[in-house]
C-alpha cells in the first residue's frame, strides 16, 4: 500500500482553474487533448476504454469477450426486470433508453440518472428493496441496470445540457472532476486526463472519453468477492466511491433511497464527455 501511495503521489499534477465554458467547448477541448496524446486512436474507439490505447490489453479483452463473464448476470437482470415490472415506469418499456441518461428534468429542477429512476420505479411498484436486497451500486440492482443498458448497445450517447440550472449542475460535476480531494490530494482529472495511459503498478489509467459507455460494468475484481454472477456488476457511482477510497477521500453514500447529488452532478458532466460514442454496456474490465 505504501508503494501505491508513493506512486499515486508522484503522478499528481496541480489542477488548473476550472473555467465555466460551454459543455460542447469542454468536450471539443477534451477531444483535442486526446487526439494529441493518442494520435492513432479514433474517437469512436474510446468507448473501449484502456483497450483503445493498449494493443496487449486489447488482445486480452477480446479473448474475454469470446465468452463474456457478464452474460449470466445480464440474463438474471432481464428476469428481475420482468419480475419487478420495471418496464411500466419508463418510456419504450425501459428498452433502449440508456443513451438518454442522465438528463435534466425541468419539472423537478434536478438531473435524473437511470439508476435513480430505477430505484424510484422499484419503490413505486411496491417492492421492498431492503428485503429484496436491492441496493444502489451492485448486486441484483446493478444487474437490472446492466440489462437495461445492454438493450441500448450501439445507440449513441446524447446527453443534453440546457442553459440555466442544468448548466449549473453540469458545472458542479465539472468542478468535482477537477477538484483535489482526500489525503492524497488527487482529482479525477489527474488520473483520467493528465496521466491517462500511464501504468500505475498493474493498472493502466483510462482516458475520460468513453468511460461511461460501458457502465454498469463487470469487473473481475468485484467478481472475486463472491460466487454469484451478480458479484461482478457495479454502476458508475459505485466506481466513484471506489475511486474516492483510493485517494483516501470519504465516499458519498446514497441517503433516503436517493443518490448523492454531488455524484449525480459528476455523472452528468462525466457522461457528456462521452457524447457521440456508442453504448457498449455492460463492459468487462479488470
Amino acid at each position: 500500500m505504501k508503494k501505491l501511495i508513493i506512486a499515486i503521489a508522484a503522478l499528481a499534477i496541480a489542477a488548473p482553474t476550472v473555467s465555466q465554458a460551454s459543455p460542447q467547448s469542454d468536450l471539443n477541448k477534451m477531444k483535442r487533448h486526446f487526439a494529441k496524446k493518442f494520435p492513432g486512436v479514433k474517437y469512436q474507439d474510446y468507448a473501449n476504454g484502456i483497450y483503445a490505447i493498449s494493443k496487449s490489453r486489447r488482445i486480452e479483452w477480446e479473448s474475454m469477450e469470446e465468452f463474456p463473464p457478464y452474460e449470466p448476470g445480464v440474463e438474471i437482470g432481464k428476469s428481475l426486470f420482468k419480475k419487478y415490472k420495471v418496464g411500466k415506469c419508463f418510456k419504450n418499456g425501459g428498452i433502449g433508453i440508456k443513451q438518454n441518461y442522465p438528463y435534466y428534468d425541468g419539472k423537478s429542477g434536478k438531473v435524473r440518472t437511470l439508476e435513480g429512476d430505477l430505484m424510484a420505479c422499484l419503490k413505486r411498484n411496491g417492492i421492498n428493496t431492503k428485503n429484496e436486497k436491492l441496493q444502489f451500486g451492485k448486486g441484483k440492482f446493478a444487474a437490472i441496470a446492466a440489462y437495461m443498458a445492454f438493450t441500448s448497445r450501439d445507440k449513441t450517447t446524447k446527453v443534453k445540457v440546457p442553459k440555466g440550472k442544468a448548466r449549473r449542475i453540469y458545472n458542479k460535476g465539472k468542478n468535482f472532476f477537477y477538484a483535489k480531494r482526500g489525503q492524497l490530494n488527487f482529482s479525477c482529472a489527474d488520473c483520467h486526463v493528465y496521466n491517462a495511459g500511464v501504468t500505475l503498478r498493474t493498472n493502466l489509467l483510462s482516458p475520460v472519453l468513453g468511460q461511461t459507455t460501458h457502465f454498469p460494468v463487470y469487473r473481475k475484481k468485484w467478481e472475486a468477492t463472491g460466487t454469484s454472477p451478480l458479484h461482478g456488476f457495479g454502476t458508475i457511482q459505485r466506481r466513484y466511491s471506489g475511486c474516492n477510497k483510493m485517494v483516501r477521500a470519504k465516499p458519498l453514500k446514497p441517503k433516503g433511497g436517493k443518490q448523492n447529488q454531488s455524484y449525480v452532478a459528476l455523472e452528468y458532466f462525466h457522461t457528456y464527455m462521452s457524447n457521440g460514442l456508442k453504448i457498449n454496456a455492460p463492459g468487462v474490465r479488470q
